[in-house]
């Protein structure tokens, strides 16, 4: 047993601060330590839903399709705003698969024939709950049957790009590719392509 098992949170109050695109609530909570002294501690906690991503990878022209559309943190942190990503979006209520197939559709034009569930995992679990579930689909060329590009009624305004699995290996080592789902799932296909046949 590890001494982290005698660790105890209570949450003594919440208070909401924000409640528009996202909730964002202040908690106090009253952390008993692995040595047992309790203390009070406040944290604000970013209410982002769960999403899932996914890498769309075309084994006979080693390609993955990859998706560029405007971020305004990246902007506001003094990075480019257009980043690249895989496919991504909000579960929206659906289950992972259903909702990663709807999102793929949308922004890239793919349609999904076989999922394969990854993982998921916690992207910035200090002050946001988001779980992301990681896929991954083969695909070919005759899988596109859409434009994608997003909804415009969501005012999305995404651009498809078809890249070499090793040209966008090579774009994070360059700074290109700097978000963290993207970085995780090339990587991930890197270390497993010969799985993605």
């Amino acid at each position: 047993m590890s001494k982290f098992d005698k660790a105890k949170v209570e949450i003594v109050s919440e208070k909401t601060l924000s409640d528009g695109w996202t909730r964002v609530s202040s908690y106090d909570i009253d952390y008993t330590d692995s040595k047992g002294e309790t203390h009070r501690l406040q944290r604000e906690i970013y209410h982002r839903k769960p999403a899932a991503c996914i890498l769309l990878y075309d084994p006979e022209r080693e390609t993955v399709v990859l998706v560029r559309q405007f971020r305004l943190p990246a902007h506001l942190a003094g990075f480019p705003a257009w980043i690249i990503e895989v496919p991504a979006g909000l579960l929206d209520g659906d289950d992972p698969e259903e909702a990663i197939r709807r999102e793929a559709m949308e922004e890239t034009g793919y349609r999904i024939r076989d999922v394969r569930f990854l993982f998921k995992i916690f992207p910035s679990p200090g002050s946001v709950p988001e779980v992301i579930h990681h896929f991954a689909a083969v695909i070919d060329a005759s899988d596109r049957i859409g434009d994608g590009g997003g909804l415009a009624g969501e005012h999305e305004d995404i651009e498809v790009l078809e890249v070499k699995l090793s040209d966008a290996l090579a774009m994070i080592e360059a700074g290109e590719i700097y978000d963290g789902k993207t970085v995780i799932s090339l990587q991930w296909a890197a270390l497993n392509k010969a799985s993605l046949k």
